[in-house]
């Protein structure tokens, strides 16, 4: 029996809301005075009634690691200082999507506190592809004293063996490890597979400021006081969010102060960015993860790839502000060459997925290697199942991007083909991985990758259950309710924001804007209304629902939020479901 009756909504969804565990621990969370609907939510995210304070106050403080709980962290950060002392030419090699760029940016600030400067170097998508390589480590260890890959380098046996003893090479990142390391003299991630773990859920920016941590700390040792660390929490927040990394645990914290500071509106580069894309309101999640992440990694995508470092990097106000013009334009050639891959490659995955199976997975002659990842995200929500977007290249190679679903590590399936020799290479963590393989190849190492992921579950998901945290009354959806409710966030990836289910509601106004949306009034199940907006209304099937309705009671589900609009603040409903009275298990 699903949530009110509901066992397949308009968007082919059962609602399902708490466990009787939960039951009861939202029972008790709500006996220490808080809010019937965030005791239900904090019971849901498995938040015990003793720790609910702590909680809805985290405290980077309290939360933050001992960065020498990661392996070779200390070697590291004594090899920065040692190149910091004696005026070492240093270099970075940084990843070309947000968490590469805000990992350099944090280095680069970091250094000019100290009165030094690096040399910032991002591999070109298309002529270099991601990570490291020979000729480029091999010219920049010429010039330099000191390396530091940032998000990348942890499989690059062969280019970092190119600096041949010239420079020196430090690796921090978090992308899955091989049973050897390469040669560096340090190589902290959480992800090597001598480390345990406990970490693992780090992206690379984290893993670049527990290293500054350290340092900090032996300056501090020294009788020197290092570069404000939280004053640059802004660019871990944003690669956390931007790089899906789950909010829980220290990844909470990091976010949350990074807001804070992102809300002073410090750094030009992001500020300026934010300009651009017309930011409303305080800064949240969904800022990072939709207005601002996507263009700083359009740099990397379509145009140069060192965009989106330059900008996080640069303390000059008027390069800023040309910097971020150029990433917002090249944000909107991304999205016209990713709408126009979107439609072909729904087309053959779903085709595949007709007769079942654990992968969706699509290709295509000259596909765009920068929207490949995007277009891979598109295909997981479709399918509720991992997939992978291949774009094939003039010399008859596949450039591709993964993505997973819960559950189902893709990261370590894509380097397990790479093992097997299936791939040319491959790689990534749990969430996503990258791979190239030969175009004759395609269809043996999609297949040997679907019976991989078929071992993990992954051709066991039927359609997702839309978890329901509550019930409630549009007079209920109050700003007051919101501001409670954001006690429990940041929300994301790991950390879903509170879902409401309204029931017995008419619609009473619906209007499509922008692509397929729709705004629309509800009245019913009590005194006041409840504005909503349903993103890809006509796309989900939420728009039939409601044409379907014809005025008749509609039970109604999604999150609330706060609607800035021209200097007005109202409350609305981020509309995700719908499902007809009449229809439901009553």
């Amino acid at each position: 029996m699903g949530w009110l009756g509901v066992t397949s909504s308009a968007t082919g969804r059962r609602w399902v809301g708490l466990t009787p565990e939960q039951e009861r621990f939202a029972e008790a969370i709500a006996q220490t005075g808080q809010p019937l609907a965030l005791s239900r939510h904090l019971a849901r995210r498995g938040v015990p009634p003793d720790e609910v304070a702590s909680f809805l106050e985290p405290r980077l403080r309290d939360l933050l690691p001992d960065p020498l709980t990661l392996r070779d962290m200390g070697t590291a950060a004594d090899r920065i200082l040692v190149a910091v002392e004696n005026r070492q030419r240093i270099a970075i090699f940084a990843d070309y999507d947000v968490d590469g760029g805000t990992s350099a940016a944090l280095l680069v600030w970091w250094l000019r506190g100290l009165g030094r400067v690096a040399t910032t170097y991002v591999p070109d998508r298309i002529d270099e592809g991601y990570g490291p390589n020979a000729p480029a480590i091999a010219a920049l260890a010429r010039d330099h004293d000191l390396i530091i890959c940032v998000d990348c380098g942890t499989l690059s046996h062969e280019a970092l063996a190119a600096a041949d003893g010239l420079a020196d090479v430090i690796v921090l990142d978090h992308h899955l490890g091989g049973e050897t390391l390469p040669p560096a003299v340090a190589v902290v991630n959480p992800n090597r597979q001598d480390e345990d773990g406990t970490l693992a859920h780090l992206c690379a920016a984290a893993v670049v400021f527990l290293c500054l941590v350290e340092a900090n700390r032996r300056l501090k040792a020294d009788g020197t006081t290092g570069p404000d660390l939280m004053a640059m929490l802004d660019l871990v927040g944003l690669a956390t969010v931007a790089d899906v990394a789950p909010l829980v645990g220290v990844n909470r914290a990091l976010v949350q102060q990074g807001l804070k500071v992102l809300r002073d509106r410090r750094r030009p580069g992001l500020r300026a960015l934010a300009d651009v894309a017309r930011m409303d309101g305080p800064p949240t999640p969904y800022h990072l993860g939709y207005l601002l992440g996507p263009r700083i990694n359009a740099g990397g995508r379509v145009g140069a790839s060192d965009l989106g470092a330059r900008l996080l990097s640069t303390d000059d106000d008027a390069e800023a502000a040309a910097l971020a013009e150029r990433l917002d334009a090249l944000n909107g050639e991304r999205r016209a060459i990713e709408a126009r891959v979107t439609e072909t490659a729904l087309e053959q995955a779903l085709d595949r997925l007709a007769d079942g199976g654990a992968l969706a997975w699509a290709s295509g002659d000259g596909w765009h290697p920068g929207v490949v990842g995007i277009v891979a995200s598109r295909l997981k929500e479709a399918s509720n199942r991992p997939s992978v977007v291949i774009g094939i290249r003039e010399d008859g190679f596949g450039q591709g991007s993964a993505r997973s679903i819960a559950g189902v590590d893709i990261g370590a399936a894509v380097q397990r083909l790479a093992a097997e020799g299936l791939l040319v290479k491959g790689g990534g963590h749990r969430m996503a991985a990258g791979l190239t393989v030969a175009g004759d190849k395609i269809d043996a190492a999609m297949a040997r990758l679907s019976d991989l992921l078929a071992r993990q579950g992954a051709d066991r998901t039927g359609p997702r259950d839309l978890i329901i945290d509550a019930t409630l009354m549009p007079g209920a959806a109050t700003r007051d309710l919101i501001a409670k409710l954001e006690q429990a966030g940041p929300f994301g990836q790991g950390a879903s924001a509170p879902r409401f289910a309204f029931p017995d509601l008419r619609v009473a106004h619906a209007r499509p804007v922008g692509d397929g949306h729709l705004k629309i009034t509800f009245t019913g199940g009590g005194p006041g209304r409840l504005d909503a907006i349903a993103f890809r209304a006509s796309a989900s099937g939420i728009a039939a629902a409601i044409d379907r309705a014809a005025g008749a009671p509609l039970h109604v589900a999604g999150r609330l939020e706060v609607n800035r609009w021209q200097g007005r603040e109202d409350v609305q409903l981020k509309l995700e479901d719908v499902a007809l009275v009449a229809e439901t298990d009553r």
